[in-house]
């Protein structure tokens, strides 16, 4: 059908939603007027005698009653809901307007604190730890790849007639004008600016030495001496006071890894285990009793207060925070690496461009030493970093916990980002009562605001004092200082943020821009709150004379909930409009990238993308959807993360609606990842803020398209607004690593999850802390025990004894295959092959079969002569090459590489990259299922002449085989030379394009076997970088004959993706 404007005459299909966009775009006023006819317009009643048909009567309504309604087709996304001031309850007399998440963009964060978990990014392992665990890197089992090829057979619905090409009305406008200038100038400006970060730092050293100096030069017992001082049997018994290092063995997997405590006192009186294993204990009760009364965890036991909030008392649990920092600055483990006074670091000896990446380097802990200083010369700064956030704790029902972490800044990011390095302390547990009996919203809010703050006080309030005048603090080596404690960072997500601050859902936790500017791009961001306007607000509490009313008032004009006193509002030199800091699981994965999907979804519909998810090819750091993105529900932010590293390509090519042009889209889309990766780089400079910068201002630039299209009417989003404050916080604080909560919600699982199923499930948080302290005790005695392990084992090589390490603490170097390391320069990556080839002898019939290397004998024929012969022009070494003769036919082969990808910033803090390459042929799994073969592309450095970033002098090549020539044979093709080791027969793809004027990304083309075109060859492994994703050039509708495992076979043109992992975005440019 087709709808007629009746201000302009024109017609528009229904169907495409023409119609509807054109009354909210257009600027003609006979069509704004008759807009305005169809808002005023409603159905008329039974009682009205105007003669007109009877419609549908649902009662009289005001102008203002449509206020807040949003023209959209389709189903509305609860996070579109957006509440202007206007909307807001008159009756909340506490100033609170709206703020029970509906006003917000976060649809994840409406009350409803299941959804936390939602967020969650919870892997058992540590987030940056490597985790070779093939299913969840793109490495998969026989039944997983044979499972994944069913789902490419398995049916999908037939493509629709694809939409014609985009059609250029008149003279492109400057936002849709393709600029291959602009793409090729910021390409050359990163690469100058990424250079920078991989030259060594020049420091700046803090000018008053008596920063995080030592108190006196005598250097106390350690802890560990402390410790072992505390043991009757001394040096005696290393296990102490378990009485062999089985008891201590059994004793840790029961607390550690073992079952319930049930279970372990059933196992424990089987007649004759106990005695057969040498234990000293008959029941888990009596191991128990020994972890009380004799082990240490160092960290202070939990204390249950009650707070009382308007006749009402509620429990909180928490332990000491001034020994909690004692606890962690003097943990032997954190001896020597702990950081006592701020830096100043730069990418250049002018000291023009400065490098920002741990805490210590930020602009926050400069000035706040200096202001210590001018009242307490001397002092070591002890940065408090606190992370809260509800959880849930069961899969059904609604309990939940409210545990609140924190840490020291003085411990490197890269330690307090790990569970497994204990640099976290569980701090307290704040009661997560919703308080459902009371029934007034604003009453509701309000006491659960007061009761937040009243318990983080209790909390927190130690550090009034010691923040001013300091304690001592003793390190892990016996080293005294005086520490001070400051509160530094509140690490969590919008709701906790908005809680901190007291501040009102649908506005900025951080800076005061009006609610319709949110969503604005400004080259000048808003500065922070005004923090003494708002403690003077707070203060007239305390006056005479002065009610509630008045109060509540005072707190609204600075922009504040009338909160009873705020945690912080006491600290000494914390502003809390500072120590909010970024949140890129919850701001990025879960708030813009969840919104540009659906936007995606909503410009191109489902059908087409999800087609394109299911013939993405393979790759080690890609995870396949072949169910398709658009359908998914509860996406977790690890799922958006796997979905941004293939989201352009799902993308590229495809044609709007109305024969619009896709480029702002792309360039949009561009943008944010660009942003988003950026965000995520684990040290930054000036210069890469300034990139940061960019790549918002681009987004900005190019949004306008998504409201061309109908999908948004605006972007009054908190959490894109949001995105104006990183390069602020990361001058302050350093890079988002320091402070993302995707690290502390990790601890939900150790600190609140696995400790609520350790108990009964009545009365839980008083067996929730006692099996954590017991855990805690466990793992510092382990920690001793390898302590003194390794001083026995020094002082028997200083008698000559030797001493044979017990199975258990063999080096795991010792176990990993031989490593290849590149000698390129500098070493870029190792390589890691089996030690027991895949196929141990291999023909070269077989190879032609079944690996596709058909032309294997020709290119080793010349990779011999080149070898032996490394200046001889191309064309000789084709000449000399028929005159080869290979004295083997079979050879071992192998099926994967292995890539460990060491910083690619250069500076020693960013945490190595791990990778894999596969080449192995068709086979069948275990069931008789087909496995399909898997040839991944690769990035080699063609000629040896390839830098650390940048393309120049790298190609991209198929891995068709990984061999080895058999040591006999290589004796006699290569006389009087080192054997060239490991070799991969490769097919080449084109050299890089230039990159893409909109999306930036460099096209290549598989060789079809044309002249002209480059032969396959043998490189040796040395010169193989890392593996590369390749984006299928798919064009306006994908062709429905590929499938994700034979792609690369069907496909001509391909481009190279730098979203794979970030370091791979890095490098690639």
């Amino acid at each position: 059908m087709t709808t007629i404007c009746q201000g302009c005459l024109q017609g528009f299909s229904d169907s495409s939603g023409a119609f509807f966009r054109h009354l909210r775009t257009t600027t003609n006023p006979a069509c704004i007027r008759y807009r305005q006819e169809r808002l005023s317009y409603r159905s008329p009643s039974p009682q009205d005698d105007s003669g007109s048909e009877p419609g549908d009567y649902f009662g009289n309504y005001d102008q203002g009653d449509f206020d807040d309604f949003d023209e959209y087709e389709g189903p509305l996304d609860e996070d579109d809901i957006y509440v202007d001031d206007n909307d807001h309850d008159d009756d909340d007399d506490d100033g609170d307007d709206g703020d029970d998440g509906d006003d917000g963009d976060d649809g994840d964060n409406n009350n409803n604190d299941d959804d936390h978990n939602n967020d969650n990014d919870h892997n058992d392992n540590d987030y940056n730890d490597y985790n070779d665990n093939e299913s969840d890197n793109g490495d998969h089992s026989d039944e997983e790849d044979a499972d994944y090829l069913e789902q490419e057979r398995s049916w999908e619905p037939r493509p629709r007639t694809p939409p014609p090409p985009p059609i250029q009305t008149g003279s492109p406008g400057p936002s849709d004008a393709a600029s291959e200038d602009d793409i090729s100038a910021r390409r050359e400006a990163r690469f100058l600016v990424e250079g920078r970060l991989h030259t060594r730092t020049h420091v700046t050293a803090y000018p008053h030495p008596g920063a995080g100096a030592r108190l006196s030069a005598h250097t106390g017992a350690t802890s560990n001496e402390q410790y072992a001082a505390s043991f009757e049997d001394g040096p005696a018994n290393i296990y102490a006071p378990f009485v062999s290092a089985m008891d201590w063995e059994f004793a840790r997997w029961a607390k550690m890894r073992g079952p319930g405590s049930t279970a372990v006192t059933e196992l424990l009186q089987i007649p004759g285990l106990a005695t057969a294993l040498g234990l000293s204990y008959q029941s888990s009760q009596q191991l128990n009793t020994i972890i009380d009364d004799n082990l240490s965890s160092g960290r202070p036991r939990f204390t249950r207060r009650e707070v009382r909030i308007n006749r009402e008392v509620f429990e909180i649990y928490y332990r000491d925070i001034i020994a909690c920092v004692r606890a962690l600055f003097g943990d032997p483990e954190f001896a020597g690496i702990l950081v006592f006074a701020p830096e100043r670091h730069y990418a250049d000896e002018d000291r023009t461009v400065r490098v920002y990446f741990d805490m210590h380097t930020g602009k926050w802990w400069w000035s706040t030493q200096l202001a210590l200083d001018a009242i307490r010369p001397g002092a070591t700064v002890i940065p408090i970093i606190i992370a809260s956030d509800k959880t849930q704790l069961t899969l059904f029902g609604s309990k939940t916990a409210y545990p609140v972490y924190m840490t020291i800044g003085n411990l490197p990011k890269d330690v307090r980002r790990k569970p497994s390095r204990r640099g976290q302390i569980l701090l307290a547990y704040l009661p997560s009562t919703r308080l459902e009996h009371v029934s007034n919203k604003a009453s509701r809010r309000r006491m659960l605001a007061n009761l937040y703050h009243a318990c983080l006080t209790r909390v927190l309030k130690p550090l009034k004092h010691a923040g001013i005048d300091g304690i001592k603090l003793t390190s892990g080596d016996g080293v005294l200082r005086r520490g001070h404690p400051i509160f530094a960072l509140h690490v969590g997500d919008y709701l906790e943020q908005i809680l901190a601050t007291g501040t009102k859902q649908g506005e900025c936790p951080k800076c005061p821009i009006p609610r319709n500017s949110i969503g604005e791009y400004s080259e000048h961001p808003y500065e922070l709150r005004n923090l003494d306007r708002v403690l003077d607000a707070l203060a007239t509490l305390d006056s005479p004379n002065v009610d509630y009313q008045d109060y509540a008032r005072a707190c609204k004009e600075a922009g504040i909930k009338p909160i009873i006193r705020p945690y912080w509002a006491d600290l000494p030199f914390v502003n809390i409009y500072q120590s909010i800091v970024p949140d890129v699981l919850h701001q990025l994965y879960q708030g813009v990238i969840k919104h540009l999907i659906g936007w995606l979804k909503n410009a191109f519909g489902s059908e087409e993308l999800d087609a394109r998810c299911r013939r993405l090819p393979p790759n080690h750091n890609i995870r396949l959807f072949l169910n398709g993105i658009t359908k998914l529900q509860r996406v977790t932010g690890k799922e958006h993360s796997q979905m941004c590293r293939f989201l352009i390509a799902l993308i590229i090519g495809l044609p709007l609606p109305d024969g619009m042009s896709p480029a702002r889209l792309v360039r949009a889309v561009r943008a944010l990842l660009d942003f988003l990766y950026l965000a995520q780089y684990p040290a930054h400079t000036s210069e890469t803020l300034d990139l940061l910068k960019d790549a918002l201002r681009r987004f900005h630039a190019n949004k306008a398209i998504f409201v061309d299209l109908g999908i948004r009417l605006h972007f009054k989003l908190p959490k894109l607004h949001s995105l104006e404050h990183y390069v602020l916080s990361i001058l302050l604080f350093g890079t988002t690593d320091n402070y993302d909560t995707q690290y502390s919600e990790r601890l939900h699982i150790d600190f609140a999850k696995e400790a609520y199923r350790a108990t009964n499930c009545k009365d839980e948080l008083p067996q929730m802390t006692t099996w954590l302290e017991r855990r805690e005790k466990i793992q510092r005695h382990a920690i001793f025990i390898q302590w003194r392990l390794a001083q026995q084992d020094r002082q028997n090589s200083m008698q000559g004894v030797v001493v044979h390490a017990p199975q258990g603490r063999c080096s795991l170097s010792l176990m990993l295959a031989p490593a290849v390391r590149q000698h390129n320069g500098s070493c870029l990556s190792r390589i890691k092959i089996a030690q027991t080839p895949s196929v141990k002898a291999l023909k070269f019939e077989q190879a032609a079969d079944a690996y596709g290397a058909v032309h294997l004998q020709d290119a080793l024929m010349r990779f011999v002569v080149q070898y032996n012969n490394p200046d001889l022009s191309p064309a000789e070494i084709r000449r000399r090459a028929a005159l080869v003769y290979l004295p083997f036919n079979a050879f071992p082969a192998f099926h994967r590489l292995k890539f460990i990808l060491e910083d690619a910033q250069d500076l020693g803090i960013m945490e190595d990259t791990h990778d894999t390459a596969h080449a192995r042929p068709e086979r069948r799994d275990k069931r008789g299922r087909l496995v399909p073969g898997r040839f991944d592309t690769v990035l080699v450095n063609e000629n040896g002449d390839g830098r650390a970033i940048g393309v120049d002098g790298y190609r991209v090549g198929r891995l068709r085989l990984i061999f080895k020539i058999p040591s006999r044979a290589s004796d006699r093709l290569f006389p009087g030379l080192i054997h060239p080791g490991h070799l991969a027969y490769v097919e080449w793809y084109t050299p890089f394009a230039a990159p893409h004027a909109n999306h930036g990304l460099h096209r290549v083309t598989r060789p079809r076997g044309r002249t002209g075109e480059k032969p396959p060859s043998i490189v040796e492994l040395s010169k193989i970088r890392r593996s590369c994703h390749l984006y299928p050039n798919f064009g306006s509708a994908v062709p429905r004959e590929w499938s994700s495992s034979t792609v690369l076979d069907q496909c001509d043109h391909f481009w190279v993706s730098p979203y794979t992992d970030l370091h791979m975005y890095m490098s690639l440019f």
